[in-house]
């Protein structure tokens, strides 16, 4: 800033001494012309070392020693204490502050006022060595007042300056505060969500831990029972149905929990195509109805023949998956399961309608996360909530909504709005 405030002022001086030459020598005061012509070349070469050759330090000090010197010959040329002097040297006083570093301007206040003192004493003891060099009165008048011009001149433009530095520096440093301050905030933020995500994966780890545990001790226990004692067939057969429903479930737990490390590892990336929704999805209800058989659970199904989609086949095949599979998971005997798909708009909304036991307001708040809590479902099948996490992840990749209605005891409905596929949009040219 001192740099910034020196270059000014060297502006300033400058305009102010090519003003001054030639007023000096029409009022008959052809000496101090001449040391102002001197002063304004040194000025502008100050000006050019401090500002293209980045010499501050020393263009501030000459600065500071031409100008004592230039008021201190102008003292004895220009009649002294009867002429305008004083109010140069007090000036120049105010411009040894604003360009000077606070180490320095502490040095040069003292050396001013001393040699303004040490020269009025030489006046007032030998008046002979300041002769009055006006030629008339109205010289002096007008030195007077063009003298007092140019110093407003000069203390106005300076001090404007500097505080209009100073306004713009406190106005950045605000500004950089209050970034600095959003910047803390916004770090403060991610820190909160990094540790919530690491506790809801600790916790995460924690319930896979556990699930796994059970099919596995199961696993022991029968062979423990097949070494150690003779079990009749029929309690084989009963024992490997548990086994074998425990084991599918745990495959089942084992394939989310991968997706979703997958996803975690490496992003989701959808791979977009046109996709006939009927063609989609028949086969994957067709698996799923088996399924939902051996709870006696009626699983229908209807889809516009013409509606298509534009989405990634995997993805939403597991989607579908996850949904249909929760919903007879959460579906008692006998229960119905109804999936339409359907077009509106622009989009092809597809629900899951079940008539289960449905879920709290709460339990919906959190489904979506790794909040949730894995609950076992109507024939005591066991999740571990990764399932509609990956969901909601898989239907914004591909830039489409997913969300659910449910009361207790009602069943529940989830919807699923993917973009319908454009055939007249997809067959015009790239234009880009």
């Amino acid at each position: 800033m001192n740099a910034r405030i020196f270059h000014s002022v060297c502006l300033i001086s400058t305009f102010a001494l090519l003003y001054n030459v030639p007023f000096n020598y029409a009022i008959g005061l052809p000496k101090i012309a001449l040391a102002s012509l001197i002063v304004l070349l040194i000025t502008m070469a100050l000006y050019y070392a401090s500002r293209f050759k980045n010499m501050v330090s020393v263009s501030t000090l000459i600065a500071n020693i031409v100008g004592l010197s230039l008021f201190l010959v102008n003292y004895f040329l220009n009649s002294g204490l009867r002429g305008p002097t004083d109010l140069f040297f007090l000036l120049f006083l105010l411009l040894s502050i604003a360009i000077s570093p606070a180490d320095q301007y502490k040095v040069w206040i003292p050396i001013n006022v001393t040699v303004l003192i040490i020269l009025n004493l030489i006046e007032f003891y030998y008046p002979h060595l300041v002769p009055d060099t006006y030629t008339t009165r109205s010289n002096r008048f007008v030195d007077h007042m063009s003298a007092y011009a140019v110093v407003a001149a000069i203390t106005y433009f300076c001090i404007h300056y500097i505080r209009g530095s100073y306004e713009n520096e406190k106005l950045s440093t605000l500004e950089k505060s209050k970034a600095i301050e959003l910047q803390n905030t916004q770090i403060v933020k991610q820190n909160e969500e990094l540790e919530k995500l690491n506790a809801e994966k600790n916790k995460l780890m924690s319930i896979v831990a556990h699930d796994l545990r059970s099919p596995l001790a199961s696993i022991q226990n029968f062979l423990e029972l097949l070494t150690q004692h003779e079990l009749e067939e029929e309690q084989k057969l009963d024992i490997e149905n548990e086994l074998l429903n425990s084991t599918k479930n745990t495959l089942a737990m084992l394939s989310k929990l991968l997706d979703w490390s997958k996803s975690q590892l490496h992003g989701v990336s959808a791979h977009m195509e046109y996709l006939n929704v009927q063609s989609l999805f028949e086969p994957t209800l067709n698996l799923e109805r088996n399924i939902a058989a051996r709870k006696n659970i009626t699983l229908d199904y209807y889809f516009d023949p013409s509606a298509s989609i534009y989405a990634d086949s995997d993805m939403m095949q597991l989607i579908l998956r996850n949904i249909v599979g929760n919903a007879i998971k959460f579906t008692g005997v006998d229960g119905h399961i109804m999936v339409k798909a359907e077009a509106q708009g622009n989009n092809c909304l597809i629900s899951v309608q079940d008539d289960g036991i449905g879920m709290s307001w709460e339990k919906q708040q959190s489904v979506f996360s790794l909040n949730v809590e894995s609950t076992f479902g109507t024939n005591n099948e066991k999740g571990v909530g990764l399932g509609l996490m990956l969901c909601m992840e898989f239907i914004k990749a591909q830039k489409g909504k997913i969300w659910l209605e449910s009361m207790p005891g009602a069943g529940t409905c989830f919807y699923i709005s993917v973009p319908m596929f454009d055939k007249n949009k997809a067959r015009q040219p790239n234009l880009l």
